[in-house]
């Protein structure tokens, strides 16, 4: 199966979003510390935030690495399918993103990356550009768009409480 947008493995680029995309960056404070950092890498990279979420994960493999198909499920009803495209594995950043494959309700890419910054702060950043594919995406518009931000700042709380971060925002 082919990737069903062009720009593969571009959320990479730092700010990129190819023509005719609408860009999502959203950012949250997870808490501070290599421990914190060490159980949000682990649960963003075995797929545990994701199913934590309430969402159904089918996975090629246990953990993310390029070239695995994910399958995510939402409701029951809308399936997803997804290929990882690069993954990301430095003592201060950890991560992995998907592209979208033919079925999946947007066209595009989504990345989730942890990372702990010089001050020991933890980080996870939901980066991805998208435009719907299927006719009830497009039929949600903003609908659609509100979703898609909501999913990644509720990652950011779900993977705060999985990595023992802090307790508020």
């Amino acid at each position: 199966m082919s990737f069903t947008y062009d720009d593969v493995g571009a959320t990479r680029e730092q700010g990129h979003c190819p023509p005719g995309f609408r860009p999502m960056h959203v950012r949250t404070r997870l808490g501070e510390g290599e421990p914190v950092f060490q159980r949000a890498v682990e649960a963003v990279l075995t797929w545990e935030m994701h199913r934590e979420m309430g969402v159904g994960i089918d996975a090629g493999a246990e953990r993310a690495a390029p070239g695995v198909d994910v399958t995510v499920t939402l409701a029951g009803v809308i399936k997803a399918p997804c290929r990882v495209v690069w993954t990301l594995d430095e003592p201060r950043r950890a991560g992995w993103a998907y592209g979208t494959l033919p079925g999946h309700p947007e066209s595009g890419e989504e990345a989730f990356v942890v990372d702990r910054t010089g001050d020991g702060t933890v980080w996870l950043t939901v980066t991805a550009f998208s435009r719907p594919a299927k006719w009830y995406a497009k039929a949600g518009g903003p609908a659609a768009r509100a979703f898609q931000h909501a999913y990644a700042r509720r990652c950011g709380t779900v993977l705060r409480r999985l990595s023992g971060g802090d307790e508020e925002d």
